[in-house]
């Protein structure tokens, strides 16, 4: 469902009105209007370009989905995409969100009703006094949320790197495959992730940058907040795909040290294996030998085999071989 707000001097005036009537406030210098489309048209992107003198090119962006988190900067209005992020059942879900920025108008334009705009306004509407700085205000409440958005990701993703070292000293039946795959689809995440927390905090720095021409003063600590957020994000992603890429080699060297360790076990029962075949065919050679014919020679190759075999397996068992 879209969503229309109006604000006069700071103040809620309305909200809910058709999207048809925003032509007649937003010539108003004292008016500031929002609004929101999900999965629109594109009869619906050019009706709004007409109204709001918006770039064709920026229109044609929105409309197209898989655009890579930027800012651009247009005579009449400045252009974000940004996505929101959160994990389902252990997949990473993006939502895609384009943001028209121009002098008392800030559009939304979602790519799904999967991002919450809801709460969006919940926290427009906890701080009703800031509403009077206009739409550098509402958009950092927008980027405030969807920076927050990556926090709840990266501790889960956090909290699923922890588990898979926890299983790496597990020795269970099947853990080798699943704990390689796990590092393997953690890492694919964390990349796709990275491709949008990285951007994300060149997007805010660079409206950080325009502080001058774009934000009241009094705006600039929040701003700074929400960069301060994004370099935490990136520093947190690139700490969790060095643990990711940590698990992976210990769990390969792991394998290693299993597969040296089966060497061992192999090499040593061979040797076992080799005393009393060394010994039958010693015996069984077509000569005579101390107890040939007689039983007492049965019993001493027999005990033989033994005493060697069991000191053979002492020795191994001692230096951990076996």
């Amino acid at each position: 469902m879209d969503r229309t707000r109006l604000y006069r001097n700071g103040v809620l005036k309305a909200e809910g009105f058709p999207i048809d009537e925003v032509s007649d406030h937003v010539g108003d210098p004292s008016a500031v209007v929002w609004f929101d489309l999900c999965s629109p048209t594109p009869s619906d992107l050019a009706k709004i370009s007409e109204e709001l003198g918006l770039h064709e090119l920026a229109v044609e962006d929105a409309l197209h989905s898989r655009q890579r988190p930027k800012l651009d900067t247009y005579d009449s209005h400045l252009f974000l995409t940004v996505y929101g992020a959160k994990l389902a059942d252990r997949n990473l879900d993006l939502i895609e969100i384009s943001i028209f920025v121009t002098k008392n108008a800030l559009v939304t334009v979602r790519e799904s009703s999967e991002f919450d705009i809801g709460e969006v306004i919940r926290r427009w509407d906890a701080n009703t006094e800031m509403a009077r700085y206009g739409v550098p205000y509402l958009l950092h409440g927008l980027l405030d949320y969807v920076v927050d958005g990556y926090f709840d990701v990266l501790q889960a993703m956090d909290d699923r790197v922890e588990a898979l070292e926890d299983d790496l000293f597990d020795d269970r039946p099947g853990d080798r495959a699943y704990i390689q795959r796990q590092t393997f689809e953690m890492r694919k995440k964390l990349v796709r992730f990275r491709r949008l927390a990285v951007p994300m905090r060149e997007i805010v720095g660079s409206l950080l940058r325009r502080s001058v021409e774009m934000l009241d003063p009094a705006l600039a600590p929040y701003y700074q907040d929400v960069y301060d957020h994004t370099l935490r994000t990136a520093e947190w992603t690139d700490s969790l795909r060095e643990l990711v890429g940590n698990v992976r080699e210990a769990h390969i060297n792991q394998q290693g040290f299993k597969l040296n360790d089966i060497m061992k076990k192999i090499t040593s029962w061979a040797a076992i294996i080799a005393v009393p075949t060394m010994i039958t065919g010693f015996y069984g050679q077509n000569v005579p030998y101390p107890g040939f014919s007689h039983p007492i020679g049965f019993w001493t190759s027999s005990a033989a085999i033994f005493v060697v075999s069991s000191a053979l397996y002492v020795i191994f068992k001692k230096r951990g071989w076996l």
